[in-house]
């Protein structure tokens, strides 16, 4: 199942990756070659990029890539590195699950019912923030599969 999930992230990190990539080299183009710029390509770039940073860092958490901070030292963690590493995991997965999963279905869920649409596109922007609770999932999925797996390498 994680393999499929990494796949399927690693195409859609691709493709919006490109779909950014694309609208801006378009803007530079219209705006400085043709004198005419595009109205709608600073959305498509600013939507992309949130989707590719959140989704981004689901795929990081999945891939044991996040950002960590040792405040404790390294003798000490060494002891009880599955205990620690377990902290961790549960503390990603409420974080995921309280801020990410519920706070962003919240989000949505609001931008929907008050209507919010985007300036140039018109499109809900309860869409736009569908990423937030979708990444929630995901991180909470991996740091699942993440603590599993530490707990099946002890026993």
């Amino acid at each position: 199942m994680k393999k499929i999930i990494d796949t399927v992230l690693e195409k859609a990190l691709v493709l919006l990756f490109l779909v950014m990539l694309f609208s801006v080299i378009w803007q530079v183009f219209s705006r400085f070659l043709l004198q005419s710029p595009s109205t709608t390509t600073d959305e498509i770039s600013s939507f992309s990029l949130i989707w590719l940073g959140l989704l981004g860092a689901a795929y990081a958490t999945g891939k044991r890539l996040h950002l960590a901070i040792d405040l404790i030292p390294s003798r000490i963690i060494a002891k009880k590195q599955l205990f620690y590493d377990g902290i961790i995991q549960i503390a990603v997965f409420v974080f995921g699950f309280l801020v990410m999963v519920i706070g962003g279905a919240r989000l949505c869920w609001l931008t929907f019912v008050f209507e919010q649409k985007s300036a140039t596109l018109e499109i809900p922007l309860g869409i736009i923030y569908l990423v937030i609770p979708l990444s929630g999932l995901l991180v909470c999925y991996y740091s699942l599969e993440i603590l599993l797996q530490k707990r099946a390498l002890k026993k």
